[in-house]
């Protein structure tokens, strides 16, 4: 198993030291909550249609999304329709909501939170729905499409939700996150200790930018005796959406203007040396918080801020859907230049893995 480094050497930071405390203990709790599971005391519902969990073991930033829309448009490519179940982060709805019916787009990214409808506007053809509850969600599904049942509902972000029994469960690991150093929330990231990677059926290690220490980090997963697929994001295309052109055809470039960068994710730098890698040059930056909710004024820095130099403005794809939520807020910006880039997720190796594992959950 692999070792949890929470109990190392405390760290000289006094913030660190006085969340030691509050991170054993939400520790324990997990711990807890994982052994009734384990002996059954707390019992996993059965779906009737079988279901996939795609999570993660830290809060934020290892890529679940673009993970959730390659297996979504692999299902597809096979002609099985699939169904996602997300909890829409940050939406402004509640309850069980119908985004999308795998023939149209019902609601934007301010009812059903930003990635997940990016999501759905990236594959027209699946079911998408946002429920708090995720059962509550697989239900919803099974009465509402009694019709047309999906062959797979997928979970977004359910490492953690155990309450509902899966076909294949898969933990994402960020490579660029060194595994001796993780610890448990608040004090770190970690929802949960590291040991219960051993709890999925297939890890995927993403984000790889450099080989040699992706090397290590394979063989330290490998311990829990779970196929461990590689990965890296792999830079789309940089789409136009201003409306500074008639059409996004007239639109120059983007390698070859200089732009004011800006981003409200887990990790902006992957998106920022993304930009480079496609020879865009990033002459400004603003970050904000993963998921903070963009307000006019503080969309109107940056417009004031892109002016002043003379910048055109890239974001990315998520943060483009969180703003054109609200035709406010799209309307701030979009007078300027306007991109935004696609991400991918690219496997690499253990592909045939993941497709034959995929295959294998379906029944």
């Amino acid at each position: 198993m692999l070792r949890n480094s929470q109990t190392g050497s405390v760290m000289s930071n006094p913030a660190t030291i006085l969340l030691r405390p509050l991170a054993l203990a939400y520790q324990a709790v997990v711990q807890l909550r994982n052994a009734l599971f384990e002996r059954r005391i707390f019992r996993a519902w059965q779906s009737p249609v079988p279901v996939v969990s795609i999570g993660n073991l830290t809060a934020g930033g290892t890529g679940k999304t673009p993970l959730v829309d390659l297996i979504v448009k692999y299902y597809l490519s096979i002609g099985c329709k699939p169904a996602i179940v997300s909890r829409g982060y940050l939406r402004e709805s509640k309850g069980v909501q119908l985004v999308s019916d795998g023939q149209r787009i019902l609601l934007g990214s301010r009812a059903a939170g930003d990635e997940t409808a990016m999501l759905a506007w990236n594959n027209p053809d699946a079911i998408v729905v946002v429920a708090e509850k995720r059962r509550e969600g697989v239900e919803f599904i099974i009465r509402r499409f009694a019709g047309r049942v999906p062959g797979v509902i997928i979970l977004d972000d359910a490492f953690q939700h155990r309450q509902i029994a899966r076909k294949l469960n898969i933990a994402i690991v960020n490579a660029a996150e060194p595994l001796k150093n993780a610890r448990m929330l608040p004090e770190g990231r970690l929802r949960e200790p590291l040991k219960n990677l051993a709890r999925a059926d297939l890890i995927l290690l993403g984000k790889i930018t450099d080989e040699k220490k992706a090397q290590a980090m394979q063989k330290e997963l490998e311990k829990t005796g779970r196929p461990v697929l590689k990965a890296r994001l792999k830079t789309g295309e940089l789409v136009c959406f201003s409306g500074a052109f008639d059409t996004p055809d007239d639109a120059p470039a983007p390698e070859s203007l200089n732009v004011l960068a800006f981003a409200g994710i887990a990790s902006p730098e992957s998106f920022f040396d993304s930009l480079k890698s496609r020879g865009v040059s990033i002459a400004a930056h603003q970050y904000f918080r993963d998921h903070e909710p963009y307000t006019a004024a503080k969309l109107k820095s940056v417009r004031r801020e892109a002016e002043k130099r003379g910048l055109s403005l890239v974001t990315t794809e998520k943060d483009y859907f969180r703003i054109l939520g609200s035709p406010e807020l799209i309307s701030i910006i979009t007078p300027l230049p306007c991109y935004y880039l696609k991400v991918e997720t690219e496997i690499y190796e253990g592909q045939e893995t993941l497709h034959a594992m995929l295959r294998s959950a379906m029944g």
